[in-house]
């Protein structure tokens, strides 16, 4: 059973952290391997004493640091040895200024896409997995497990090698082929369940409190206040890479949620500690038509959300049940923004439109994204004069059975089949 903070010290060490906080009720906890405030019930996140003196000197000292997520050590809840120990350094992911895209859809402010395709297993979910693992050592834990729509499922395997763990993790049973592959490859064990991803997290849910789940950290339930701390490095990076700016807009894709209340987190501690200047931002949510349940909830101007049962291509963001969906509803509202979705044959579209004009193969989630911004500014929501971000989770090579595409032509190997062809000039 959880324990509340004292004024002794904790008993693990995670650089500048100190506490769980609860979300709801503001109670705190010692630091250790809980996610629901004893209380209310309410989600837990990490509360932090930051450093403090001078912006400046922190700038150079983040800049000094590794080009991945461990530049940031100061601002997570990981030792100050981390960049030492065995870890995928997953991060410092490319931010592409999209010029031909924004021609395309009419921006004239400035439009980047912050690609984490670029990652070690090629999502973002390497960033929130290198810091469970972080927390799983503090913890003493020894299997590394999660449930996943895909993603999540092949980090935790590669990160779990090269840490040193085991790993055993569980998925839909109806994943793309490529993704399965991906979690499989690492030797631990995966495990697909017969039906979707709430279907998983339920009965990893009821794992952990059984002798069976002895010694496991669940990257996203025991483990899920450190994990989603990762995601914070995202709005770390993108405002670095703007030179230590904010940017004006976001459209991030919305699966559990977490990783938009963790970017919003992330922004708000960079103005805090005056890395950055103090100026609105909006946030934008996008998510598939066919598991919209935070869109429908934003349009109808509900603060709960309905689940839906997914069903969409968009497997990586197919969560029925998002536990972050009230919170993201609260930052779209506060910051200005909005939550909008898109359909399947758009998704297509938008993942082609990102390829042809930027050369980036996103995977669906990157066209749930990118078709939302397309989607917000036809609809005038989305402000084209202004410096907007748009985020590619994962890499297109994973949801290949999304895209339809082939040769140009299939000819003889000779130059006159090549002209009749129709392809030279």
């Amino acid at each position: 059973m959880a324990v509340q903070v004292t004024e002794s010290a904790p008993a693990v060490s995670l650089g500048p952290a100190v506490a769980l906080s609860c979300r709801e009720c503001g109670q705190r906890f010692s630091l250790g391997p809980i996610f629901a405030c004893q209380e209310c019930f309410g989600p837990l996140e990490v509360a932090y004493e930051l450093p403090g003196g001078d912006p400046e000197e922190l700038k150079k000292r983040i800049e000094a640091g590794p080009a991945n997520i461990w530049r940031y050590a100061p601002l997570l809840p990981v030792p100050a040895d981390v960049a030492d120990k065995p870890n995928l350094n997953p991060g410092f992911t490319k931010l592409v200024k999209a010029d031909r895209l924004a021609a395309e859809l009419g921006v004239t402010g400035g439009l980047y896409v912050k690609d984490d395709s670029g990652n070690p297993t090629h999502s973002f979910k390497d960033r929130v997995v290198a810091i469970a693992v972080e927390a799983a050592r503090a913890f003493g834990f020894t299997t590394l497990s999660c449930s996943s729509t895909g993603n999540l499922a092949g980090a935790v395997g590669a990160a779990a090698r090269r840490a040193g763990l085991k790993s055993c993790v569980f998925i839909p049973h109806d994943l793309e082929p490529g993704k399965v592959v991906m979690a499989a490859v690492y030797g631990g064990d995966l495990v697909a369940i017969e039906g979707n991803y709430d279907d998983v997290n339920r009965f990893c849910s009821e794992l952990i409190g059984d002798p069976l789940g002895e010694g496991w950290g669940f990257v996203n339930v025991n483990l899920r206040p450190y994990y989603g701390e990762g995601s914070k490095t995202l709005a770390y990076e993108i405002c670095e890479q703007l030179g230590w700016q904010l940017p004006d807009q976001l459209v991030i894709p919305i699966a559990s949620g977490s990783q938009l209340t963790k970017i919003d987190k992330g922004l708000k501690e960079l103005i805090a500690l005056g890395l950055v200047e103090d100026k609105p931002y909006k946030i934008f949510g996008a998510q598939a038509e066919g598991c919209s349940p935070v869109s429908v909830a934003f349009k109808a101007g509900h603060e709960v959300v309905k689940p839906q049962k997914p069903n969409t291509i968009a497997k990586s963001l197919a969560i029925g049940n998002p536990a972050d969906g009230p919170y993201v509803l609260d930052i779209a509202r506060r910051t200005g923004g909005a939550v909008e979705d898109v359909t399947d044959p758009q998704i297509v579209d938008a993942i082609k439109l990102l390829a042809r004009t930027e050369g980036i193969f996103a995977e669906t989630a990157g066209g749930v994204t990118v078709g939302v911004t397309r989607k917000l500014i036809e609809n005038g929501i989305l402000d084209p004069s202004l410096t907007t971000v748009v985020l590619n989770t994962g890499d297109g090579l994973k949801t290949l059975d999304a895209v339809a595409a082939g040769p140009s032509a299939t000819i003889r190997p000779n130059l006159d089949a090549f002209r009749a062809a129709g392809l030279a000039g």
